[in-house]
């Protein structure tokens, strides 16, 4: 009886014995208590998971950490990318606006030029009387001038419709309203461009929408199970230089092939000279010595480097387009995307600010989150400059 009474002592502290190990054995330690391969930034000095099973790691994406923002950082930004992608293939192909199109009937949409003419004068009677509709009919043809019509269509009857359609001459208080007019006049084009435009191409877009989310994804996957050990360290930071490198030469592909789309010999220069250059960066970031901390600023010098090479082709851009308003917006946004990605890059070298006082920004506030943060700006940024570059390519073509 004793001896029975015994073993169930002795199971009962083993079993709390082993809890308490558990729970020590999981704690955060500190900088000086990590292997060698978990040590990147001596500024952060506490908060760091050591060599934990995938299930605690797991779990650790609840709890806070030292790499609890990081991994949820670029967690949100593939969510947003992933949504992103999801509206624009639903969307953004639909550049019209459906309420000036509620008054065209089936006919219309079915491309019968015949009835073209009272659908058209139909749908405008509803719209404010303005003067001088010469004057628009006038631009109507400059710019239907201009838009790649499917062959089945013939450009001279098209805008020979439209511009029959405007009635002589209105009155709108008396005078010309400029801003009347461009709405009007944007409205009919809006109506015109799907029925007689050949879409472009999407796939560049796609491209660095994909780049995009594989490189949150695999960020964010690093910083999670990067503490497993050091073989899973080793294969999660190639993945992580891996997306940075794809994420920087898709980011070329939609300025690159929307802006040289009519000049296929600059296109194919461009377009092959990034993607080697990023496969040259990614083979780079397999080599054992990339990933040790004194190579940092080599790190971040040479994808600094791979996004400076876009000057070439955003300012052959500017030169040919330089009276478009289209290339000046777009590169208004690349200048800020460039800018957004300097200085994360700039900042990620540098350790700044947990340089300046050690300690204090382990959880919140160190480089490699406002890094992460830059980042996510930075490509949401050039995303709004492809959606320029889509309706640019749909309304005008080559």
């Amino acid at each position: 009886m004793g001896s029975s009474e015994d073993e169930k002592i002795e199971c009962l502290k083993e079993g709390k014995g082993k809890r308490l190990w558990k729970k020590v054995k999981y704690q955060l330690v500190e900088y000086h208590a990590l292997p060698a391969y978990l040590r990147d930034n001596e500024y952060i000095i506490g908060h760091y998971r050591s060599e934990w099973p995938l299930k605690q790691i797991f779990l650790s994406i609840f709890t806070i950490h030292n790499e609890t923002l990081n991994v949820w950082t670029h967690l949100i930004g593939f969510i947003l990318f992933l949504a992103l992608t999801i509206y624009t293939a639903m969307k953004v192909p639909q550049f019209v606006d459906v309420h000036s199109l509620q008054h065209l009937t089936d006919a219309v949409k079915r491309l019968d030029l015949h009835k073209m003419h009272s659908e058209f004068l139909t749908c405008l009677s509803s719209l404010p009387n303005i003067p001088d509709l010469h004057r628009l009919g006038d631009d109507l043809k400059a710019s239907l001038s201009s838009i790649d019509l499917l062959p089945s269509l013939p450009s001279w009857h098209t805008v020979e419709l439209l511009t029959n359609c405007l009635p002589e001459r209105f009155s709108y208080k008396n005078q010309s309203d400029p801003c009347v007019l461009k709405n009007v006049k944007t409205d009919l084009l809006n109506i015109i461009a799907p029925l007689v435009l050949r879409p472009i191409t999407r796939w560049p877009f796609y491209a660095f929408l994909g780049g995009a989310m594989f490189c949150l994804l695999a960020s964010s996957t690093c910083h999670l199970l990067s503490c497993h050990s050091e073989r899973v360290s080793y294969i999660m930071l190639r993945l992580d230089y891996a997306g940075i490198a794809a994420l920087i030469a898709t980011s070329f592909y939609p300025p690159v092939y929307y802006s040289f789309m009519c000049e296929p010999f600059f296109c194919i220069l461009y377009l092959g000279f990034i993607t080697i250059l990023g496969i040259a960066t990614i083979l780079v970031s397999l080599l054992p010595v990339f990933q040790k901390p004194e190579f940092r600023s080599t790190r971040a010098s040479l994808f600094f480097g791979m996004g400076l090479s876009g000057l070439a082709p955003i300012l052959h851009k500017l030169i040919v387009f330089r009276h478009q308003p289209e290339a000046l917006h777009t590169t208004g946004y690349e200048i800020l995307m460039g800018l957004l990605y300097g200085l994360g890059a700039l900042i990620y070298a540098t350790r700044i600010p947990e340089r300046w006082m050690p300690g204090k920004f382990d959880i919140a506030g160190h480089s490699h989150q406002l890094f992460h943060v830059l980042v996510v700006a930075g490509a949401y940024t050039h995303y709004r400059a492809g959606l320029i570059y889509l309706r640019w390519r749909d309304l005008q073509g080559c």
